[in-house]
């Protein structure tokens, strides 16, 4: 996987420089756990993946549950930065990544998610400015769109939408969920 085609070299560099700073950048993936449960359950997903995990609190939640076996990648983190080259998943698991995709590779980026799906691909994607910024003062959430406008990159003949669950945040969030099945 040439990385360049997914994220710049500099951009990668600030992802890394955000990540590294303590105030949790990449670190609430776990709030999701028992919604990607759900699917793993339902859809009989025993391999799942979490792009752009982050600080792997997902995965250490799901593998808290023994319910199969979790890959993370991130380009951001040394060690997850990798996913081998053919491998497919049965669930993908992308929350809280697509907003902070450079513009430019979000194509792309939306398209190896679809490649490295077998079954259930599920997106969070916040439509909303980040409470975080990037040193030079851009906000982190680099593509800030309605969902109706998501849902257009998101469309795949492969795929269907299928009900998404609901959030398990406890107050509103400009969020779109969705759960994406191949046909």
């Amino acid at each position: 996987m040439k990385l360049e085609r997914y994220i710049t070299q500099p951009y990668l560099e600030s992802q890394r420089l955000l990540h590294a700073r303590p105030e949790g950048y990449g670190g609430r993936g776990d709030k999701w756990a028992d919604v990607v449960a759900g699917l793993m359950v339902d859809h009989n997903c025993p391999l799942v993946l979490d792009y752009g995990c982050g600080q792997g609190t997902l995965a250490s939640a799901i593998r808290a549950k023994s319910l199969g076996e979790v890959s993370e990648y991130d380009p951001a983190i040394p060690g997850k930065d990798n996913i081998e080259k053919w491998k497919t998943f049965d669930l993908v698991v992308c929350t809280d990544v697509l907003e902070h995709v450079e513009p430019d590779r979000l194509p792309v980026v939306i398209d190896h998610l679809f490649k490295l799906t077998k079954k259930i691909l599920f997106l969070v994607i916040a439509t909303r400015p980040s409470n975080k910024f990037f040193p030079d003062g851009r906000n982190v959430h680099l593509t800030i769109q309605p969902a109706s406008w998501w849902r257009e990159r998101l469309d795949h003949p492969s795929f269907e939408e299928i009900e998404s669950p609901k959030s398990p945040l406890s107050q509103i969030s400009r969020e779109l969920v969705v759960v994406l099945v191949r046909k």
